[in-house]
């Protein structure tokens, strides 16, 4: 399947870009005229994701977070990636309520909310070289239309 559309943005790990990227991802995705519960959806998950390579992957150290989204015809994909330390057992930081960082008061449930709001949660990450996340969402309203 072709995608319609393409965006590509890569910016430093620090924590006022979060809502930068949130604000974005849905302001590319509204080209499909979601709903809003949507696009509340979308931003919440990368929201959660771009967080936890800012947080977790770099550590609040120098880096970069990098996001690809796609538009198709009925939903998008978005990857968000980073250079980082990578996660050792990924079904683990899926739990809910697992968390790397209790010191911060951190909730763990990232991974859990990404999966919530979205269709399709698919992460990729090694020790030392960092970690991608890919989601899709199909909207709905734009099924339900045809």
């Amino acid at each position: 399947m072709k995608h319609t559309n393409e965006m590509e943005i890569e910016f430093d790990s620090r924590s006022q870009n979060e809502a930068f990227a949130r604000v974005v991802v849905a302001a590319f995705a509204s080209q499909l005229d979601p709903t809003l519960e949507e696009i509340s959806d979308i931003k919440t998950a990368v929201s959660e994701a771009v967080t936890n390579a800012i947080i977790h992957g770099y550590e609040n150290k120098e880096g970069k977070v990098h996001i690809i989204a796609r538009l198709y015809e009925e939903e998008i994909y978005i990857e968000i990636e980073d250079k980082g330390k990578g996660i050792e057992d990924i079904e683990l930081a899926r739990e809910p309520l697992y968390t790397s960082k209790p010191e911060l008061e951190r909730s763990g449930m990232g991974f859990t909310v990404m999966e919530t709001f979205m269709d399709k949660v698919v992460i990729e990450s090694t020790p030392e070289n960092g970690t991608k996340i890919m989601m899709t969402k199909k909207f709905e309203s734009l099924i339900s239309k045809e």
